[in-house]
């Protein structure tokens, strides 16, 4: 619990809180930008598919290369799920 002892606490403590409540939506927006732009998307689809092609090329039979590169683009989605704010 705070403890306000004087009206420039109180007048302190409600500036701060004005300007958490502008900065973190914007925070939050831009995070949100940056996992859904075309652009994400087509990293995540490179590193997906480099993902892929490096297993086939260590040898890892093909269905498990899929599903190797299944589970890895599920993880990202569940780490994007994570941040999702609606």
């Amino acid at each position: 619990m705070v403890d306000l002892k004087t009206d420039g606490d109180v007048k302190e403590m409600a500036e701060m809180l004005d300007m958490i409540s502008d900065k973190i939506p914007k925070i939050l927006n831009g995070m949100m930008e940056s996992l859904y732009s075309v652009d994400r998307a087509k990293t995540i689809g490179q590193s997906v598919g480099a993902l892929y092609k490096e297993l086939m090329e260590s040898g890892i039979p093909e269905d498990a290369a899929l599903k190797m590169s299944m589970d890895y683009m599920i993880s990202i989605k569940d780490v994007s799920k994570m941040t999702k704010t609606d």
